[in-house]
């Protein structure tokens, strides 16, 4: 039986957050619940006790509320075993019709919202830009980039393994409460376009998209491997998306790599 681990987990009262720590609490580890709206998860605080679940008001843009966070991780518990990164939301809006105070906001919580096991909830958006969240997909970009190399700076003799989770489309609270939608750009208003086939989608993702609580497991089982992958696209279309973007680097690569053959200085 594995030992029992301690994990921390930033916006635990919503969407995958909910859905991994029910299953953390269930498996019989210990959560640290973190989140904007605690109140959220009161009915797991009636549930367990003290000793396997504290609650914290958490901002992640909030340095303050993160250094009281681990102080109190530190104080309660002594130590860390798993943090789990999930705190974020989605702009959609054309990058041009998206104000810069509005796309700051974004970035404070999805690229410096993220802090044993690392885990780094990101999205397919962070493989992939799509029409119609290009501030959502820069700041999900920006997580790879940063995990990737802090990965690489980590000394191997901490034993920190990072990964970074890209999940495609899940029903979950994002498609609703964890949604901000800009106006319409007026130069973007056509109905063929794509960012316009976009809003369009994501008013049906309440409805579509795959079982948070079965991609729970999967992660559960994630933060128990030994040598675990640097990324892990999760779900078919994440899957999809990943397999198409390197094909596509595939065909540039064949088609233009030689101009970069003859770029040396003359000797």
């Amino acid at each position: 039986m594995a030992p029992q681990q301690i994990w921390l987990i930033t916006g635990a009262a919503s969407g995958f957050g909910r859905a991994v720590t029910e299953l953390v609490l269930h498996k019989g580890d210990v959560v640290i619940a973190t989140d904007r709206s605690p109140e959220g998860l009161n009915d797991l605080t009636a549930k367990y006790p003290s000793s396997h679940l504290l609650v914290l008001n958490l901002d992640v843009t909030k340095h303050d509320q993160i250094s009281h966070v681990f102080a109190r991780v530190k104080k309660d518990f002594g130590r860390l075993d798993v943090v789990y990164n999930n705190a974020g939301y989605l702009i959609v809006g054309e990058v041009e019709g998206t104000s810069p105070d509005i796309a700051h906001a974004l970035f404070e919580t999805n690229f410096w919202g993220v802090g044993g096991r690392l885990l780094n909830v990101n999205s397919m958006s962070g493989i992939q830009g799509w029409a119609g969240v290009g501030y959502y997909s820069a700041s999900k970009h920006a997580i790879e980039g940063l995990s990737e190399s802090l990965a690489q700076e980590l000394d191997p003799e901490w034993n920190i393994k990072i990964t970074i989770i890209e999940p495609g489309a899940f029903r979950t609270s994002l498609s609703s409460t964890g949604l901000v939608k800009t106006p319409v750009h007026s130069a973007y208003a056509k109905a063929s376009l794509a960012s316009a086939q976009f809003r369009a989608f994501v008013n049906q993702m309440v409805h579509q998209g795959a079982d948070p609580a079965k991609a729970a497991e999967k992660l559960y089982h994630l933060a128990h491997l030994p040598e675990p992958p640097l990324r892990l696209p999760l779900g078919k279309d994440a899957v999809s998306t990943v397999e198409g973007r390197i094909e596509h680097l595939k065909e540039i690569v064949a088609k233009y790599g030689s101009w970069s053959h003859d770029l040396e200085f003359d000797l």
